[in-house]
């Protein structure tokens, strides 16, 4: 893999296969990393409803597997890899990876956030059956049932307050005694009627694993230790996401969190110049919506810089 490439594809998510698809037709031939997680968020998630084009819904992996058909048609090629550490300091650049080093000439990063999970072998088997880290995307299915939601800032506030549209009730659970969320998301959810706190409680297990579908959630006070089981029909966890960004830290901006800066919508920058050919798309710089149709635009943009990009320096 000694050659230049016109365009390499940091992660196969909607924004990675987006952009390989534009990439594609325009004839650049770009080569997508898919990373750690092949089809991002999309591949553990069941029916999505909320993806134009699909009025009785898709399945998570399907919608991902179609997207990939569909750049593969046009010419994309696709590695199973994951980079180490990108060399932006001279062009084209160098991409350090578990597959050798990459040199290119554009670099659309689209590697996505990783949503933080609690660790359980019983919640990691009911991910896409109850348990999910995206209340926009699932809460719906939850008309009329009670849920829990797993946090103390404002990202379990905000799920747990966007829940109360379908679920009867919210029982929001926290492992310290003090909720770090602002004070005015806190005040919202305490008067809110159909939200209960409890805090010093930890999650032991998972109830519904045989079933397929969550059943309930057995409980732990961590200054009592009584153990308690609340009947749930879905674990959503708010406990926030972790940027897939690592490895170009020094190389481009990042904020406080890890999230890649852009600037018009998919321009990166270092010390705040645009660093020339290298583009992010998705969730990786989308802390706000981290929609599958949002993460598909930005990767449409990213692809159509890149684009326009290549056709300058060739003049």
């Amino acid at each position: 893999m000694n050659d230049t490439r016109d365009t390499v594809i940091l992660g196969s998510g909607c924004a990675g296969l987006t952009a390989a698809i534009y990439t594609a037709r325009a004839s650049l031939n770009p080569l997508v990393l898919e990373g750690h997680e092949p089809g991002g968020q999309l591949s553990m998630t069941t029916l999505v409803e909320n993806f134009p084009g699909f009025p009785e819904g898709i399945q998570g992996p399907e919608l991902v597997a179609n997207m990939k058909t569909q750049a593969t048609r046009f010419g994309a090629s696709f590695q199973l890899a994951h980079i180490h550490f990108a060399d932006l300091t001279k062009h084209p650049y160098t991409l350090h990876t578990s597959v050798g080093n990459i040199s290119t000439r554009t670099l659309i990063i689209a590697s996505g956030a990783s949503a933080r999970w609690l660790g359980l072998p019983s919640e990691q088997a009911l991910i896409g059956h109850g348990v999910s880290s995206c209340a926009t995307c699932d809460g719906f299915f939850f008309r009329g049932k009670e849920i829990a939601v797993v946090g103390g800032g404002d990202s379990a506030m905000e799920e747990a307050l966007f829940l109360t549209r379908f679920a009867t009730k919210v029982t929001l659970l926290h492992r310290r005694s003090h909720f770090r969320a602002s004070k005015i998301m806190l005040d919202r959810v305490i008067a809110h009627p159909s939200i209960e706190l409890r805090a010093n409680t930890v999650i032991e297990e998972v109830l519904g694993v045989e079933e397929k579908e969550v059943k309930g959630v057995r409980l732990r006070d961590v200054t009592t230790h009584c153990e308690d089981v609340l009947p749930v029909s879905g674990l959503f966890l708010g406990i926030g996401h972790e940027p897939n960004a690592k490895a170009f830290k020094g190389q481009i901006d990042l904020d406080s969190e890890g999230y890649i800066r852009t600037t018009d919508n998919v321009f990166t920058t270092l010390d705040g110049k645009i660093v020339p050919g290298v583009f992010a798309c998705g969730d990786v710089q989308d802390r706000r919506y981290r929609q599958a149709i949002t993460a598909a635009g930005s990767g449409c943009a990213a692809a159509l810089e890149a684009e326009k990009f290549l056709e300058e320096r060739a003049h």
